[in-house]
Order: structure tokens, then C-alpha cells, then sequence
């Protein structure tokens, strides 16, 4: 009796077919991390001081320094205050510098920004300043909400309506908030519409990772499901370019649109995961999508091959209550669940301090986008060389290590900067390998929600990193020290789950359990 790895086999397990299908999905995981990225730079703080030209009007011919001198209180270093200024009063320039102003109250006409760097922020168009500073972690907040409640919703919601609807919805919902991101006028519609581009974000990232995986051999399937990680790292690198180039965060926003308006126009002609097809028993579209796949690999499909395929008569039931109810299934998934919590956590929360490691933020940013290529390159021949097991584990603890390894050089911005670069880099890579071994743990009837729910763990670290990296205010060592634990911890327990290496996809809940 043959199964889908033989006609996978015959038909061509990594052709043209594949590496079409791999691309016209790599395209949105370009794009992705435009939108994440930009938010290093739109959510920059710049320099700022109160708005105080009222002392205009009894001095019209002041220089700016008697202007900051005469209206603006110092901070104990010595520095203008940001969030301060003297109250203003009608007298005149004569007297205001014979006696002076001792009353201080809050910004009463806005800010005047230091525009040097970016000519716009949503910190400068939303005065995201002083009292309202933590609206930033906000923003990024719900960015991340919207990461969760996308892999949550649309990564179950896929093993009913299938691969192929679960990615195209995304897609149009990305589409639509990314553009309303950079017209609205408000932070509150800004942050609603980041909520939404999150959730598009965290559907297709999860679901196009599977789509791809299903249609590729056991030989190729560390490179499929990291060449969609690598369009992304390339999608990181173009960003930094991007936002260098164009200083106006508005107008950066509604370049990114460009790509995902091609994306919009193809992303309705992929094709659904015949692997699913014949798992719900919905042979004729398989073998249509098979006969296809044949036809561009320049491959035959014998007609014997297709005949002895066996078909589900009783479609296996999945979803949630499959992973709770079986104990080998439970213990892999809550391991992965924890390492790609972890690495996720430990992901956002350097990437969100990228500007407060002491070096230029371009220069941190391009180091950080640019060890991303490398990373996912690294995974690809690591997880074949050593395969997953090895592989994860190494991460897992080498970026724990480092992350510890900073509470040390704490001060020496070289230092930090080198040994969060690291951190970084291993924590991609583990965040690559988690993807692949999902796929291969667990049983095409619960395949897709066990990514999903995986990516939802993935995400509530995306979630908490704001909130843990605002624990710096009481101590700064607690959330490198966090997160370096979680790491260390998590490749510790990833000894458990079998090695899956050049395993075929397990098909029924039977064989999953039986790789133990």
C-alpha cells in the first residue's frame, strides 16, 4: 500500500514545482519583517524639548540657547528638561532675564523633536512622550496580540477549511491594515490596524510553513521550511535600507504596500496541500494538484501508483483534543511549545532594546538583520548534518549563554552589543529548527493546529517581551537573566523528543506516537 511519501517520491520531491510554490510563499515572508522592522525605527524616541516660543513675544530676537536658557528647567545633569518648562508670563524680555522663572509645569504647546535622524515618528506625530511614553510598549503590544490571536485562530482553523484559504485570508488582511497603518490619523486607529496587520502577520506565517512542508520530500524539508525564514531575513536586511533612505514613516509604511499588492494579485492561485486532500479523503483534487505538480517536474504518475494509495474512508479526527488526550503527543508539543516561547521571548525583547545598547541604532539594526541570513543558511545545513534534536539543543543553550554572558560586561557597549548579536543569531536559528521539527512530531490530522498552538506559545513571548524588558526600571539584570534561563532550561528538556531526521511525515496519530 503506498502512501503520500511515494507519490511525493515519483512525482518529485523538490522540482520546479516546489521551489515555485517555495517562493510564491517566501514573497509575504519578505515583506513581514518591513513591517516589523520599521517599528525599531517609526517608534524612535528622538531628542525633544517643550515648545516655548510664547518668550518669543517679549524677545522675538532671542538665539534658541537664550530661548532654552530663559524657559526650560535643568535635569541634574545638566541637560535641558524633556517633559519641563518654566510657566510662561506676560512680562518682558527685560525683566523675565533680571529675575528669571522658577515655576516649572508640564509641556503646555507640544514638543519641538530633533529631526536630524527621521523626519517622522509615531512618537512626533502622536507625542508619544513624557506621560505617554509606555503608549510605545502599547503599540508594540498589540502588535503582538495580533501575532497570537492570528496563529491562534487561523492555525487550527486550518485542518477544517485547509492550507490553501488559511494562508490567501491573511494575505487580504495584511494587505487592507497595512496600508490604513500609515493614513491613520490617530494612535488609537494606529494601534487597532497594528493589531490586525499582527494577526495577518501570525496566520500566514504559520500556515505557509506547513503548506510548503507537505509538498516536499523528507531529503529537502529543512531547506523548505527554511527558505521561507530566509526570505524573511533578506525581507529584515531591506528594511534597514528602506527606513535609512526614507526618514518619513508614513511614506515607508506605504512603500511596503507595493510588494503585498503582487502578493494580494498571485497568492489566489497557489495550490492547496494534496497531502490534507487525501487526509479528509478528497481524493479527485489530490490527484488533480498531483497530476499538476507532475507535470511541471516533468515526472509521470503511473496509474498503479495512484490505485494503490490508500484512501480514508473515516476521516481522523484532530484539533486540540487529540494533543491533550495523548500522552506522547502532549509531552512533545508542551517541550516545543516552551523552546519557541522561549526563543521568541528572547527574539523580541532584543530586538525592541536594539536602540539602547549604546552603539548607532542603523549600525545595531543592520548587525542584527544581517546575522539573519547566515542563521537560516547555518540552519539549513545543520539540521541535515547534525539533524533536529542536536541541532535545537545547541541553540537553545549557546543563546542562553550568551544572554547570561552580557550581565557580565555590563557598561562595555562593544561587548553588549557582540554578545546580544550572538544571542541573536542562535535564537534565530533555534527559532528555523522549531518550525522544522513541529512538522515532522506530529500527524497530518493535527499537523496544523500543533503549529499553530505552537506559534500561539511562540507569540505570547512576542507578547510578554515589552512587559518584561519595562522590568528594567526595578533592576537591569532581570530580563537578560530571565530569558537567558528559559533558554537554558528549554534545551535541557528538548532531550526528550525522538530525532526526526529524513523521517517521513507521520500521516495518523499511530505513527506519531510511535516515533518515540
Amino acid at each position: 500500500m503506498a502512501d503520500f511519501g511515494d507519490i511525493l517520491i515519483t512525482i518529485g520531491d523538490f522540482g520546479l514545482f516546489q521551489w515555485i510554490l517555495l517562493l510564491a510563499l517566501g514573497l509575504p515572508n519578505f515583506v513581514v519583517p518591513l513591517l516589523f522592522g520599521s517599528l525599531v525605527f517609526i517608534q524612535f524616541d528622538p531628542d525633544r524639548h517643550c515648545n516655548t516660543d510664547w518668550i518669543l513675544k517679549a524677545g522675538p530676537n532671542l538665539t534658541t540657547e537664550e530661548q532654552l536658557n530663559l524657559t526650560l528647567p535643568r535635569e541634574k545633569d545638566g541637560s535641558f528638561s524633556k517633559c519641563q518648562m518654566f510657566v510662561p508670563v506676560d512680562w518682558d524680555i527685560d525683566t523675565i532675564r533680571e529675575y528669571g522663572l522658577n515655576e516649572t509645569t508640564g509641556c503646555q504647546s507640544g514638543w519641538k523633536y530633533d529631526r536630524t535622524l527621521f523626519e517622522a515618528t509615531i512618537v512626533t506625530d502622536f507625542d508619544l512622550v513624557c506621560d505617554k511614553a509606555n503608549l510605545v510598549e502599547v503599540a508594540q503590544t498589540m502588535l503582538m496580540a495580533g501575532f497570537l490571536v492570528g496563529s491562534l485562530l487561523f492555525g487550527p482553523f486550518a485542518e477544517s477549511i485547509g492550507r490553501k484559504r488559511a494562508t490567501q485570508i491573511p494575505v487580504v488582511i495584511m494587505f487592507i491594515f497595512t496600508i490604513t497603518t500609515g493614513i491613520y490619523p490617530n494612535y488609537y486607529l494606529y494601534t487597532a490596524s497594528q493589531f490586525m496587520v499582527g494577526a495577518g502577520m501570525g496566520g500566514y506565517k504559520v500556515n505557509s510553513i506547513v503548506l510548503a512542508t507537505e509538498w516536499i520530500g523528507p531529503s529537502k524539508r529543512s531547506l523548505g521550511a527554511c527558505v521561507s525564514l530566509l526570505c524573511g531575513a533578506v525581507g529584515g536586511c531591506t528594511g534597514i535600507g528602506l527606513v535609512y533612505l526614507i526618514r518619513d514613516w508614513r511614506l515607508a509604511q506605504l512603500i511596503i504596500v507595493a510588494p503585498m499588492t503582487m502578493v494580494f494579485i498571485y497568492i489566489w492561485f497557489i495550490p492547496e496541500s494534496a497531502r490534507w486532500l487525501m487526509d479528509r479523503g478528497r481524493r479527485q483534487e489530490a490527484e488533480r494538484l498531483i497530476f499538476k505538480a507532475a507535470a511541471i517536474n516533468k515526472r509521470t504518475v503511473p496509474d498503479s501508483l495512484l490505485e494503490e494509495t490508500e484512501v480514508k474512508k473515516n476521516v481522523e479526527k484532530g484539533g486540540v483534543s487529540v494533543l491533550i488526550r495523548s500522552p506522547v503527543l502532549r509531552k512533545f508539543f508542551f517541550i516545543l511549545a516552551l523552546a519557541w516561547f522561549s526563543l521568541t521571548l528572547t527574539y523580541y525583547c532584543l530586538s525592541f532594546n536594539a536602540g539602547r545598547f549604546g552603539l548607532d541604532i542603523f549600525l545595531t539594526q543592520a548587525l542584527f538583520c544581517g546575522i539573519e541570513i547566515p542563521a537560516n543558511l547555518l540552519c539549513i545545513w545543520v539540521l541535515d548534518v547534525l539533524g533536529r534534536k542536536v541541532s535545537l539543543i545547541s541553540t537553545l543553550v549557546i543563546g542562553g549563554l550568551c544572554c547570561m554572558l552580557t550581565l557580565a560586561v555590563e557598561g562595555n557597549s562593544t561587548a553588549v552589543t557582540c554578545l546580544v548579536t550572538a544571542a541573536r543569531f542562535f535564537v534565530l536559528a533555534g527559532i528555523s529548527m522549531c518550525n522544522v521539527y513541529v512538522q515532522e512530531l506530529f500527524p497530518t490530522s493535527v499537523r496544523q493546529t500543533a503549529t499553530g498552538l505552537g506559534a500561539v506559545s511562540a507569540k505570547i513571548g512576542g507578547l510578554l517581551a515589552p512587559v518584561l524588558n519595562m522590568l528594567v526600571m526595578y533592576h537591569w539584570a532581570i530580563p537578560a537573566a530571565v530569558y537567558g534561563s528559559l533558554l537554558l532550561v528549554s534545551g535541557a528538556l528538548v532531550l526528550l523528543p525522538p530525532e526526526t531526521q529524513h523521517a517521513e511525515l507521520p500521516d495518523s496519530i499511530h505513527e506519531a506516537e510511535g516515533n518515540r
